[in-house]
């Protein structure tokens, strides 16, 4: 028996949901990093925020991340939320995201992953979140 994303809801009543990537293989790989705990962190173009968005990551939230099918995965809690330019972000940052073994693979990676989600630009803001493993939902299923 499979856990309900309304009876998540019910549990994390403030809780947005979310998908990790823009695929489902690359949203199944981010998810499992998230549940071995090598994925702490995670960004966005600050472009797909539309101001007062409730999809704007808020410190303290705890949110729903699904699976690509919609059904929910993870609830993850976040603990820290700054706007960052593409090319200035750290290269801690870069390796919480638990993607890349480098600074250098992180910028190539999410080149392309810009470019794929609406277009890259080196100045372009990022909306970094930094988060902690709540409940791993697929435990439960």
């Amino acid at each position: 028996m499979s856990i309900e994303l309304e009876d998540v809801k019910f549990r994390y009543p403030n809780a947005q949901t979310f998908k990790f990537g823009d695929n489902a293989v690359l949203s199944a790989e981010l998810l499992t990093l998230v549940r071995m705990g090598q994925k702490t962190a995670t960004c966005g173009a600050l472009r797909d925020y539309p101001e007062d968005s409730p999809e704007m990551p808020v410190v303290g939230r705890r949110d729903i991340a699904l699976n690509w099918d919609d059904s929910p995965a993870l609830v993850i809690e976040t603990v820290d939320v700054s706007i960052c330019r593409y090319c200035d972000v750290t290269e801690d940052f870069a390796l919480a995201e638990g993607e890349n073994d480098t600074l250098e693979g992180w910028r190539e990676d999410h080149h392309h992953y810009f470019e794929r989600n609406g277009g890259f630009d080196p100045e372009m803001e990022l909306v970094c979140e930094q988060f902690r493993l709540v409940e791993d939902l697929a435990a439960k299923g």
